[in-house]
């Protein structure tokens, strides 16, 4: 495997001070991806924060606050934190750094990434880079995932597979970088209400900070790379240099569409234990909004436009169209977060490995189901009894 820079320094736990608010069970912070999710659409509804305020608590993002960092995102270090976005990090977390709980995930179905090379190259099959140069980030933060190099590398080697190859027929080059940005104080002196605060203060559809390796294709410094979603394989071939040459969403097959996803809902085993009711209420607050979502995609794709990479709000429509907001915990989407926990332990990329199944927490997602519906029937029947109805659960009947 080549290397293509100097050496960079590394970040570590010994040398990084990190910075989280002391822990007041009266808040809960929330932390989330761009990519599609409730979480997300919940932005721009504020579903989540008025049931925690049925409850009393104060419901706010990570950096509505300047006492944290951003390194919980990544490491969840804050007992009082709902994390939903993409699964990478926090497989590793539940294996090698804390106890969490898995509360939901949403699968994007057809994700699993695009091999781009440049559009002026006589480059049309993957047999064809045999012998060429492949790219492949690496961070040099050892306190948190590096979950780009993880579906970077989980996908070059899938493309390589379906075309009958192997790493042995390319040749790997390796682009360190710092990725030391976590704790920056120049990235903390802004507080935001918000997650998608942070999206609207930049053009992040167009900033090669998400397409690193895109200036080391189009110098030919590489002849090709790895692209993690279509929404970024079109903003890419938007520029007219570059063209995709494999998809791994074209194949019937779901175990090629995990490219870091499916998405996770995680919180703390902390949380999960002395506090249930928190994890239970954010839940309601995914379905409420994954519901909403369901019904009104294009308003949807409105808000989550704002925050994920797809081109414009009808791309994003289109991307999310046959996409299910409402977080579950299927059969399937627990096998796809198995298959995505397997590749991390088989190349390196955790330590300890687990079950998926006692980590997935069913539990609080059937009882904010089952809050939602019975807050529902009260609502629908109150009007037509003499007096409030009972709960579902109850059994009983009125009169």
């Amino acid at each position: 495997m080549a290397n293509e820079t100097k050496q960079i320094k590394e970040t570590t736990f010994e040398n990084t001070k990190l910075n989280v608010v002391p822990l007041n069970w009266k808040e809960v912070y929330y932390t989330n991806c761009p990519l599609v999710s409730a979480s997300n659409v919940d932005e721009g509804l504020g579903l989540t924060k008025k049931e925690y305020k049925k409850i009393g608590v104060k419901y706010a993002f990570i950096r509505s606050t300047p006492l944290n960092d951003w390194y919980p995102h990544y490491i969840h270090n804050l007992d009082n934190l709902i994390r939903f976005g993409g699964l990478f990090p926090p497989v590793e977390v539940h294996a090698d750094i804390r106890r969490t709980r898995l509360l939901g995930v949403t699968q994007m179905p057809a994700e699993g990434g695009v091999m781009m090379v440049r559009a002026k190259d006589d480059i049309y099959r993957m047999c064809e880079l045999k012998g060429k140069k492949i790219g492949i980030s690496k961070s040099m933060n050892k306190i948190k995932n590096d979950w780009w190099r993880i579906q970077e590398h989980q996908g070059i080697e899938l493309m390589l597979r379906m075309n009958g190859m192997t790493m042995k027929d390319i040749d790997l080059v390796e682009f360190p970088y710092a990725d030391d940005w976590y704790n920056d104080p120049a990235m903390l002196t802004a507080t935001m209400e918000l997650a998608i605060d942070l999206w609207l203060k930049r053009d992040h559809k167009h900033d090669l900070a998400f397409r690193p390796l895109e200036t080391a294709l189009e110098k030919g410094i590489i002849d090709a790379m790895y692209v993690q979603s279509v929404p970024l394989q079109q903003l890419v071939e938007d520029t007219g240099k570059f063209t995709a040459i494999e998809d791994l969403s074209r194949y019937p097959d779901w175990r090629l569409q995990i490219a870091n996803i499916p998405a996770a809902i995680t919180c703390t085993d902390v949380m999960a234990e002395e506090h249930p009711e928190l994890a239970v209420t954010f839940m309601k607050g995914m379905i409420r909004t994954g519901r909403w979502a369901n019904e009104n995609k294009h308003a949807a794709a409105e808000i989550l436009d704002q925050q994920t990479f797809y081109r414009d709000i009808e791309h994003t429509y289109r991307g999310i169209r046959d996409v299910d907001l409402v977080p579950n915990l299927s059969l399937l989407n627990l096998a796809a977060v198995e298959a995505g926990k397997n590749f991390m332990l088989s190349h390196g990329y955790i330590k300890n490995d687990f079950d998926v199944k006692k980590w997935a927490a069913p539990e609080f997602l059937e009882q904010a189901a089952r809050e939602l519906l019975d807050e529902e029937w009260k609502k629908k029947t109150t009007s037509k009894l003499p007096q409030t109805a009972g709960s579902l659960a109850s059994g009983g009947r009125n009169g």
